[in-house]
């Protein structure tokens, strides 16, 4: 599996920061996919926007490896469809660890993970599939951390917490130790959390207090 070539979904912010860690893992790059028809031929630093999604039929589905390059500043539900639709049509995901990543032994890493520059995962977190753990964020040991979990920049996750399905932990966010947070939550960005969040909330501030939506 890992030396497949890979197609990258997505030609945004994210996709350029993975297309960086792919050549510094050394892995070969075959093209992009993007949503705008448009840009068919054009290249983002240096790989060839290869034209819509449409285009991954070209490649056989065990010849090739996908990487999610959606990223998320949210909810991460487009990235989360992403990850479904190719995983319903027999693609598989690879796992993209950047070598300045610190990663302890006796980790659990789902398909799909993405693990930045800088960022620190600890001895018995399991990371579900299609999780970004961005640069230079930290988790500490025995977290869990549910499918399409995006942790954002410079966020701390203190040991043994566990976070839900498509939740959001925003840049520099810290989650103190033990907490719970649901599915598809959104925590803000420099937000505390200092006690259990239940699903579908929004909260910022220190200590973080939900937001009310109408």
């Amino acid at each position: 599996m890992a030396n497949k070539p890979v197609i990258i979904i997505g030609a945004g912010g994210h996709a350029k920061v993975l297309i960086s860690t792919l050549k510094a893992l050394e892995r070969k790059i075959i093209g992009i996919l993007s949503a705008d028809m448009l840009s068919a031929g054009q290249t983002v630093n240096g790989i060839i926007i290869l034209g819509n999604d449409d285009k991954v039929k070209d490649y056989a589905t065990d010849a090739v490896e996908l990487v999610n390059g959606i990223g998320s500043i949210a909810e991460p539900v487009k990235r989360t469809e992403i990850f479904l639709k190719f995983k319903t049509e027999g693609y598989n995901f690879a796992r993209v660890i950047h070598p300045a990543a610190v990663i302890i032994d006796g980790l659990e890493i789902g398909e799909g993970a993405q693990i930045m520059a800088g960022a620190i995962v600890q001895t018995g977190c399991e990371i579900s599939p299609n999780v970004i753990i961005n640069t230079g964020a930290i988790v500490e040991h025995d977290c869990k951390i549910g499918a399409h979990v995006h942790i954002a920049s410079g966020a701390v996750i203190s040991g043994g917490v566990g976070i839900g399905a498509m939740s959001h932990i925003g840049t520099g966010a810290t989650i103190v130790q033990g907490i719970k947070v649901g599915d598809n939550v959104v925590v803000g960005a420099g937000a505390v959390v200092t006690r259990n969040i239940p699903d579908g909330k929004k909260v910022v501030g220190n200590p973080a207090n939900e937001i009310k939506t109408k």
